[in-house]
């Protein structure tokens, strides 16, 4: 074991992923760039990043996630059936498709399409992971302390960010 840096709080993590969902690989940043992210700030789903602390460089590391640890659990309230003409002027509607919506607020949350029914669209505002066990595949592949510009901001920076 060597005395390098490990995964701590504002750290900048970056962070090769397989997630997997009842075995099936859902996303994957294999073969693409690792994400990065500040450990500590929420930036990633809480049972992952609790699992990341006191991880090193080159570690690799399997994490099981309860729903409770990611996207929560399924909530069957988290539905509404509203007219077309809410939801969309124009678009064309598809089931199992997601679709962003405003709410008074000026929010933008972003739904499921459950069903078409005449001009009444049935939407589920639930994570498409909620209720579900999420099965990852980590490895830290570089670690670095966050700048001051980067905590300030409450992001990474890339090497062109000032």
């Amino acid at each position: 074991m060597s005395d390098g840096p490990i995964v701590s709080d504002d750290c900048v993590v970056s962070l090769e992923y397989t997630l997997r969902v009842a075995g099936e690989v859902l996303d994957t940043s294999v073969g693409d760039e690792p994400i990065q992210f500040i450990q500590g700030r929420g930036h990633i789903i809480p049972g992952l990043e609790k699992a990341l602390y006191g991880m090193r460089p080159g570690d690799e590391k399997e994490v099981i996630l309860q729903p409770q640890d990611g996207y929560g659990d399924y909530d069957p309230q988290a539905q509404a059936t509203l007219d077309r003409s809410e939801v969309t002027e124009n678009d064309e509607l598809v089931v199992d498709e997601e679709i962003e919506i405003e709410d008074e607020d000026g929010n933008v949350n972003l739904a499921r399409v459950v069903k078409l029914e005449g001009d009444q669209v049935m939407l589920d505002f639930n994570h498409p992971l909620a209720g579900k066990e999420l099965a990852f595949t980590v490895t830290v592949v570089d670690l670095r302390p966050a700048s001051e510009d980067e905590l300030a901001h409450n992001h990474v920076h890339g090497p062109h960010d000032h």
